[in-house]
């Protein structure tokens, strides 16, 4: 792993596979660090072409933290983002898709396929509204266009994801099994063990959970993409889980209807998390995307 200026940051970022295979960039979700996209992954995904780069959004992991900005009003933002009123955010996801088109030119990449998760997803699409040209082809995984007609999360849901982060390495842990028993997908086998090894490698790597607020904020102040998503055009691939409870299948829908010409892969079973039971259809739908994308290009 390496660190690197960037957007007038320094991020953490890392790599797999062949350079000179097709670029992948991987850009996690909420509070999120980049070891979430798990080795394993990041490897198939490299053995199916592509050189893949994933790295830890500002105020997560090793990358920049914003403890200037102070600590945002969540209760007080979220109200306001329900009730579809403007919201003040410390930064927003524009500011963070610049994070990833800086990465992109300090990496000497020109241009990427990109692929996010839930906020990554949405920092996704920001990158293509705003660096269209450094967009090869679009992966929207469990996310949705910020817009507000759409159905929340349940109830259960959003207090998992809203409950206290916990202090000690246990109380993390027991917080990440307990969420996960709640987002998670049911129709794949629940590997708690993996859990508890992912939760405390990512404790002992960079606890910081005050980054989640601002992370938060950026999301609502961000607003609806959908308007600026349906006069974008680029080869796209809206991945979604049919159960996934904090972000519906309905975002998932949204997006996809929002993107001319996208491809819709909803997995059965399959909450707000990336089962290992479904990186095979993951992986093999992404690498069929980004494949048909560089066809295009060529042509």
């Amino acid at each position: 792993m390496t660190r690197i200026r960037a957007n007038g940051i320094d991020i953490e970022y890392d790599t797999f596979g062949n350079p000179a295979d097709r670029p992948l960039l991987l850009i996690m979700g909420l509070g999120a660090q980049m070891i979430h996209w798990d080795e394993a992954f990041c490897r198939a995904l490299a053995d199916a072409g592509h050189f893949v780069v994933r790295y830890d959004n500002r105020d997560t992991g090793l990358s920049t933290r914003f403890d200037a900005a102070g600590v945002p009003d969540i209760v007080q933002i979220m109200t306001k983002f329900r009730a579809g009123e403007p919201t003040e955010a410390p930064y927003d996801l524009d500011d963070m898709a610049d994070d990833a088109a800086g990465l992109l030119d300090a990496l000497d990449l020109v241009s990427a396929h990109v692929c996010g998760a839930s906020m990554g997803g949405m920092i996704a699409q920001a990158l293509a509204l705003r660096h269209r040209p450094r967009v090869r082809s679009l992966v929207s995984i469990m996310s949705s266009t910020g817009n507000p007609d759409l159905p929340p999360g349940k109830p259960e849901a959003l207090a998992a994801l809203m409950s206290p982060a916990g202090e000690t390495r246990e109380a993390v842990v027991e917080r990440s099994l307990a969420v996960s028993r709640v987002i998670g997908s049911p129709g794949f086998p629940r590997d708690e063990a993996e859990i508890r090894r992912k939760a405390l490698l990512a404790f002992d790597r960079a606890f910081y959970p005050v980054g989640v607020a601002r992370q938060m904020a950026a999301v609502a102040a961000h607003g609806n993409r959908r308007p600026r998503l349906e006069a974008l055009s680029l080869p796209s691939l809206v991945i979604h889980g049919s159960d996934d409870p904090l972000v519906p299948l309905a975002g998932g829908i949204d997006t996809h209807q929002a993107l001319a010409g996208s491809r819709l892969l909803v997995i059965e079973g399959m909450g707000h998390d990336l089962p290992r039971g479904a990186w095979p259809q993951i992986v093999t739908a992404i690498a069929k995307s980004t494949a048909q994308a560089e066809h295009a290009r060529a042509a």
